[in-house]
């Protein structure tokens, strides 16, 4: 059995040492109080907020993680790009905001002209696929610090007050709706790297497709379903399942989730095979499911037609008066 802590990644144990740093950090809204731009407190999840009149700016970031490890093990490079902008622009959606612009930060170990067309390759297609533009950029050579490479950007949304999704609206009863990923997304790559690699080797062959291909599968962008679900339906919550897996929708709400995940296949099939317990692999991974929208009851089958004109969507569940989630079909609670 091997878990995500064990692998190296305690995530409580972050938690704990980031306190002094996001109070810090909150510690500063003062310093634009009153002013254009001024943070909004209590409001956002996975991205900030800025009031500039009429509409908040919307700002996160993020990177890629340790999959750059299987690019690098591979020597493919043009798909991590996708990654980095789908980590962003997906969180920007989760208060409803539209990406409007990225900036990205590389930082290598030395520069070559291969790895750098790669990346910039697969940076243009996820840019094309969310509809946003790449205004910037670093690139960082440090030989010293760095053995490889790392690739993270910062990305920045626009929403309109009356139209910030925050949860708040989110009630007993509402129905809960799952997009389906396109596998292991760029979460939990530590615990499944360390888990398999040594094991099989990135060459080994899985249900048709070698291990690496398995592992670089590039995270979904929903930019273009999300944008139309909200312009369609009555949106109460979104949640972008990332690290934390399905515990990402208590940050949308104190009510509970009373939910069936889709069956467990390909990458995280292989992996529970290999001993990572049930409660782990949904505490960890998205399990098929890259992000969840939360609608009134009655805007069921309204969300379900949108989302199935761009992914395969299906209903997961409900919004329950007890907090806790439950995945009734896995016997787990989170």
């Amino acid at each position: 059995m091997l878990t995500y802590a064990q692998a190296g990644v305690d995530d409580e144990k972050t938690t704990k040492a980031l306190r002094g740093i996001i109070s810090l950090a909150k510690e500063t809204f003062r310093f634009r109080k009153g002013k254009l731009g001024e943070p909004a407190e209590n409001l956002g999840h996975y991205a900030a907020l800025m009031d500039f009149g009429e509409f908040y700016l919307a700002m996160t970031t993020d990177g890629v993680g340790t999959k750059v490890l299987v690019a690098e093990a591979v020597g493919k490079f043009d798909t991590i790009g996708i990654d980095m902008v789908a980590m962003n622009v997906n969180d920007l959606l989760c208060v409803g905001a539209e990406p409007i612009a990225l900036v990205d930060y590389l930082v290598v170990r030395e520069p070559d002209d291969k790895v750098f067309a790669g990346i910039a390759k697969g940076l243009y297609e996820g840019a094309r696929q969310a509809g946003t533009a790449i205004v910037g950029g670093e690139t960082a050579v440090m030989p010293d610090l760095i053995n490889g490479l790392d690739l993270a950007g910062t990305a920045i949304g626009i929403v309109r007050k009356e139209e910030v999704i925050t949860g708040e609206e989110i009630k007993p009863g509402d129905a809960v709706i799952g997009i389906a990923s396109s596998g292991i997304h760029s979460n939990g790559l530590t615990l499944a790297r360390k888990l398999l690699i040594p094991k099989y080797g990135l060459d080994y062959e899985y249900e048709g497709r070698k291990l690496w291909e398995w592992l670089l599968e590039p995270t979904r962008i929903y930019v273009g379903a999300v944008l139309e679900l909200i312009e369609s339906v009555e949106v109460h919550g979104l949640a972008h399942i990332t690290g934390g897996g399905l515990t990402n929708l208590k940050r949308l709400t104190s009510h509970g989730f009373s939910l069936e995940m889709p069956p467990i296949e390909g990458i995280f099939k292989l992996i529970h095979e290999n001993g990572v317990p049930l409660e782990e692999m949904f505490r960890v991974f998205n399990m098929g499911v890259g992000m969840i929208a939360v609608v009134p009851a009655e805007e069921r089958e309204n969300a379900l037609d949108v989302l199935n004109r761009h992914f395969e969507a299906f209903e997961l569940g409900t919004v329950t008066e007890r907090p806790g989630i439950v995945v009734m079909n896995y016997g787990v609670k989170l």
